[in-house]
């Protein structure tokens, strides 16, 4: 049975108004309708407006001028060129990342994972866990979630491990099309098989960047929590001041 989660509102809305910049309905330089106009249009409301509109100007595709309304900026280079951790996780080549998998199979799922693939909480789901490790360090663990139906006529069952990344061998083989990804970043304890893995204790604290990618319709296609050791980590981003 496959379960479907909607994107939350705003997210569609952002995605259909990147879509219309991509295709020339809103050019580069021109002047976006305004939000009482796109409250009309779309028919949702004022606040699902102005969070779509902040997520684009946040990422770059929309500009905010003081007194004379909302730019289209057009495609950000720097935001499809920027090196993230959810892209790394998605476009790994198995074959070739320094590590090794340390499980490959159903294991309960986690709360958060549960909510997002929309299965109940005490469910089993199926994971590729992949260990990298730097010079015999372990650096990182990488567990890869995936919905029950796209398993069939892959080879994410497989012990060994892929040659390629899970995006390519899922869009290869499901005709399926990553669109977007949504990390989310936190702080926690590991768990007993997390601190095992890290070579840590369960007491020292991990950083987890749950990577969430998605269709173009907000269809989960793959859960990923890259759990680093907390003590290797050191977060810096730089933006531009408007």
């Amino acid at each position: 049975m496959a379960y479907e989660v909607a994107a939350p509102k705003y997210v569609r809305l952002a995605q259909t108004l990147q879509g219309r910049i991509k295709d020339g309905t809103y050019p580069p330089g021109t002047l976006l309708p305004s939000e009482n106009q796109l409250v009309q249009a779309f028919g949702m409301s004022r606040p699902t407006v102005v969070r779509a509109l902040e997520l684009l100007k946040r990422d770059g595709w929309l500009e905010s001028r003081q007194g004379y309304g909302t730019i289209v900026r057009g495609r950000p280079e720097a935001v499809e060129q920027k090196d993230q951790r959810g892209r790394e996780a998605l476009e790994r080549d198995e074959s070739r990342a320094s590590g090794r998998l340390v499980h490959v199979g159903q294991v309960p799922v986690p709360p958060r994972v549960a909510s997002i693939l929309g299965v109940p909480k005490r469910a089993k789901v199926f994971v590729r866990r992949l260990l990298i490790e730097d010079e015999g360090e372990a650096v990182e663990l990488s567990s890869s979630y995936f919905p029950a139906g796209l398993l069939d006529g892959t080879d994410l069952g497989d012990s060994a491990p892929l040659d390629g990344s899970l995006r390519a061998h899922l869009e290869a083989r499901k005709k399926v099309r990553f669109d977007h990804v949504t990390e989310r970043v936190s702080a926690r304890l590991p768990s007993a098989e997390e601190a095992e893995h890290l070579g840590m204790s369960t007491a020292d604290p991990v950083l987890s960047v749950l990577v969430v990618a998605c269709d173009v319709s907000g269809q989960a296609l793959q859960v990923t929590d890259v759990v680093l050791p907390g003590d290797r980590q050191e977060l810096e981003d730089t933006y531009r001041l408007g």
